[in-house]
């Protein structure tokens, strides 16, 4: 049977990982496209002008072309809660609504930026074009700019399960998406110093709603990667 949306991207994605996560709780079908990064196809720079993944194409709206899709994984999972509000995973009360936001943007900007373009982009990209890692980039990475992030979502959690009530929300699938990222090839923070954000990241990583996009970036990365690089100082 033919599922109703098609996902286009790569499960290595954090942005992909997330609307893959929303999309598993609320029991949603979908097929996933790849399209990489790094070669871009013409017809899909037509749906994606800013060359970014993944992008969501709903099918009863069109088969093909621009029309029928939407890029940007929040402009996705907010569509996503508006087609399939229950589970909801966007608070209801206003307050927690718009702090739930800013983790997600504190996640896909700052954790992103500093994650993804400094540790997982300068060892994985160069690896997939048969380039040495860059590791003097990644180290310092690992020890001078993730840990204030880490520090902020410490304290954000304060020893809690979640960081917004007591149930999953935007906010645990954001942040637990940017630490996969640098997870899959450098391990965990310090638990001893991050103990309430490691906790976090392992309950949210053995979720159900991860567990496809587990299995995709592990096929991936074993291929490339057979041990965890030792980044520590």
């Amino acid at each position: 049977m033919t599922a109703p949306y098609i996902l286009y991207g790569s499960p290595l994605s954090p942005f992909q990982r997330k609307v893959e996560a929303v999309m598993a709780l609320k029991g949603l079908a979908y097929d996933c496209e790849e399209v990489s990064v790094m070669a871009m196809p013409d017809w899909y720079k037509e749906i994606s002008p800013l060359g970014r993944i993944p992008s969501l194409r709903v099918r009863e709206i069109a088969e093909d072309g621009a029309a029928g899709t939407i890029t940007d994984s929040s402009a996705i999972c907010g569509y996503l809660e508006k087609c399939q509000p229950d589970p909801a995973v966007y608070p209801a009360d206003p307050f927690d609504y718009g702090r739930a936001l800013w983790l997600e943007e504190y996640a896909d900007t700052g954790m992103a930026i500093a994650g993804g373009l400094g540790l997982f982009r300068p060892i994985i990209f160069n690896l997939f074009q048969r380039k040495e890692p860059d590791l003097d980039t990644a180290r310092k990475t690992w020890n001078e700019k993730l840990p204030p992030l880490w520090d902020y979502l410490e304290g954000e959690l304060d020893g809690a399960d979640h960081f917004i009530g007591d149930t999953i929300s935007i906010a645990d699938i954001a942040v637990a998406c940017q630490i996969a990222q640098t997870d899959m090839l450098a391990g965990l923070p310090d638990k001893s110093r991050w103990p309430a954000l490691v906790a976090h990241y392992q309950a949210m990583r053995e979720h159900d709603c991860f567990q496809r996009n587990n299995a995709g970036c592990a096929k991936i990365v074993a291929k490339l990667v057979p041990d965890k690089f030792d980044l520590s100082a």
